[in-house]
């Protein structure tokens, strides 16, 4: 006498093993995204302040070519510079990673900002 069930406790198995499959291949791939952020940050900063720097005269140079060459020495391409009027810095970095698209950081060194007068 047969059911008709016979063979249904391999396809569970193999449901359950690519479904934990799919589940460590997400986590992976967050994994990849969180570090490549963090990349982008760090590199952000780094060229901030180099390029801060530069601009208050602490070294020399031109102060964005200064933050796209710290971008490049790490990997990532300068997006934007900006010289704000208080002697700091904003820059917008990408990092490529191995994922469809590149991870941004965004940055901004200098001298503290004015304080609020109550």
């Amino acid at each position: 006498m047969t059911t008709g069930e016979e063979g249904a406790g391999t396809v569970l198995a193999a449901a359950l093993a690519l479904a934990l499959l799919l589940l460590t291949a997400l986590v992976l791939w967050l994994g990849q995204a969180a570090a490549a952020a963090g990349k982008a940050a760090t590199v952000a900063d780094l060229a901030a302040l180099a390029a801060a720097d530069a601009y208050r005269g602490l070294s020399t140079g031109v102060p964005c070519q200064i933050a796209a060459e710290v971008s490049a020495l790490h990997g990532a391409t300068l997006l934007e510079c900006r010289l704000l009027g208080t002697g700091s810095v904003q820059v917008k970095v990408a990092f490529q990673a191995p994922l469809p698209w590149p991870a941004h950081g965004q940055a901004r060194a200098g001298p503290p900002p004015e304080p609020a007068t109550p």
